[in-house]
């Protein structure tokens, strides 16, 4: 019997001790500066599930990027009543692609177009390329920076808009330097994002907002009001196909 006491007293120490250094280590949310970033956002999927976005809207929420397609074919089946409702409830919106290292550019870049609707306001489009998630053989450098043109091509000359691009901190040291420039989405918990040239900063990935349930991810623009005015406003001109550049350099935003 004492021998049991001592484990069950063993058992409950080390419990407590993990809890500590769980809550020691564990990244903490450096929360930003709302009177230098006023306007917030989320990004959502299909994982979110129903979302009430009138409550959302009515939560600090001004923008939100949603999920679109995925590779050559995939298209979250969240999207197009997400993109109608968010518009609805008063938000700016855009839509993102997650990008497959496993399916050419173009065959993406066809997705995305035959998923997102033009002739709307949209915020400009943003592709996501990251590790997790997405298929096992990691192409090199150049190769993904040449499908990553070929989507880009297309895609800007449609929407009329220069892209932003999202990259996660663990596919970042492989091609953030060899990759088409383009001003970038940062992911930072810890602190604040480095450099200047990035729109959107993603400071919490669990984050609580009403009218979802469960954690969404939470962002703030850099600027404000006008900043995303400018951003959402209607391209000038836009066709429906375009070449991609091979040079990578950044269009003006």
């Amino acid at each position: 019997m004492r021998n049991r006491l001592i484990v069950v007293a063993l058992a409950f120490v080390f419990l407590a001790l993990a809890v500590w250094v769980e809550s020691v280590f564990r990244p903490r949310a450096f929360p930003p500066d709302r009177t230098q970033f006023p306007l917030r956002g989320i990004d959502v999927s299909h994982h979110q599930g129903k979302i009430d976005w009138r409550r959302v809207a009515a939560d600090d929420v001004a923008f939100a990027i949603i999920k679109a397609t995925e590779g050559g074919d995939y298209v979250d089946d969240t999207f197009a009543e997400n993109l109608r409702q968010a518009r609805a409830a008063g938000l700016a919106v855009g839509a993102y692609h997650f990008f497959t290292f496993c399916r050419p550019g173009a065959d993406q870049a066809k997705n995305f177009l035959s998923t997102v609707p033009r002739g709307e306001p949209l915020l400009p489009p943003v592709v996501d390329i990251e590790f997790h998630g997405n298929c096992p053989r990691r192409p090199s450098p150049a190769e993904l920076n040449a499908e990553l043109v070929a989507f880009l091509g297309p895609v800007e000359a449609a929407y009329g808009k220069p892209a932003i691009i999202y990259i996660t901190d663990e596919a970042a040291p492989t091609y953030s330097a060899h990759i088409a420039v383009r001003q970038r989405w940062l992911r930072a918990v810890a602190m604040p994002p480095q450099g200047d040239d990035w729109v959107y900063w993603q400071y919490l990935d669990k984050g609580r907002v009403d009218g979802i349930d469960g954690d969404v991810d939470l962002n703030v623009l850099k600027g404000g009001p006008a900043r995303l005015t400018q951003l959402f406003a209607p391209a000038p001109e836009a066709s429906s196909s375009g070449t991609p550049s091979s040079s990578g350099t950044p269009q003006s935003p």
